[in-house]
Order: C-alpha cells, then sequence, then structure tokens
C-alpha cells in the first residue's frame, strides 16, 4: 500500500512538474512575438505666407493615423484626420477635414522621395455624395507644387 502512494505521488509530481515547463515555453514563446515599430513623422512646408503641416504614424508600411493641416494666408484654414495605406512609395489617404463650418472628404496622395513628401494631382470626380476621389489613380501628377518636408514632431 505504501509503494502504491509513493507511486502515485511521484507520478502527480511529475505531472505538475511537465504541466509548469509547458506554461513556461508557452509564456516565453509569446514574448518572442516581435511586432513592428510604429514611427510618427511630421512633415511641413511654407510656400510665402501660406503653412502646410503632416503628421504620419506609422507601423511598418501600415498608415495607423494622420493629421493634414493647410492654413493659407486671409483663408479658412482646413485641418483634418489622414486615414489610408502606403502603397510602395506613395501615401493614399482619405483626407476628413472641417472648413468653413463644412465637414468634408477628399483623397489625397502624396510620393515620398527621400524627406520628403510630394503632394500628387490629377481630375477628380465627387461620386459618393461629398466624397471626393481620383478619377484615375496612374494619371496623378507629382510636380512638386507642394513639397512637404520631415521636421522635428516637437517643434
Amino acid at each position: 500500500m505504501k509503494k502504491v502512494i509513493v507511486l502515485g505521488i511521484v507520478f502527480m509530481s511529475i505531472l505538475v512538474s511537465c504541466k509548469k515547463e509547458k506554461e513556461a515555453v508557452s509564456a516565453t514563446s509569446e514574448k518572442i512575438v516581435v511586432e513592428e515599430p510604429v514611427s510618427e513623422e511630421c512633415y511641413r512646408t511654407i510656400l510665402k505666407k501660406d503653412t502646410i503641416s503632416m503628421t504620419l504614424t506609422i507601423k511598418g508600411d501600415e498608415l495607423t493615423s494622420g493629421k493634414l493641416s493647410y492654413n493659407f494666408y486671409e483663408k479658412d484654414k482646413s485641418e483634418g484626420a489622414l486615414v489610408g495605406e502606403i502603397q510602395g512609395d506613395t501615401l493614399f489617404a482619405d483626407y476628413t477635414f472641417m472648413s468653413e463650418g463644412v465637414s468634408s472628404v477628399r483623397q489625397v496622395a502624396f510620393l515620398k522621395k527621400g524627406n520628403t513628401y510630394i503632394e500628387g494631382f490629377g481630375d477628380v470626380v465627387d461620386e459618393n455624395k461629398g466624397k471626393v476621389t481620383f478619377k484615375d489613380r496612374k494619371q496623378l501628377k507629382f510636380e512638386g507644387n507642394i513639397v512637404l518636408s520631415k521636421v522635428d514632431c516637437k517643434m
């Protein structure tokens, strides 16, 4: 009878220690998961008395959030949120903004070159009842009229 009790205790000890080891391995493997770093980047340009600013929060190749502001001299300021994606070297986003007390949405595109983003322009359509989109993304022109340079985000 004593042998049965001793064998039972030994067997239970082995089971408990194996379970703890599996949990430790499981916990360790969860810590190995590597997440892509999140970076915040800021860009700005000043054209005579006009200022255009853009802040991007990027995780890998994904735009997780952004802000865009057009502050034109002696005109109403428009500022709002960017939601979109980065395809290769081009940022495509929906820009939801307030201007003159009215909320609007329009598609924007920026081509990244080094430490700059160049705004793209092209024919647009207003098919989605208030959302202005590019007629054909392949026809966009990035001629350098608006070039935003990378700046310190703490400015």
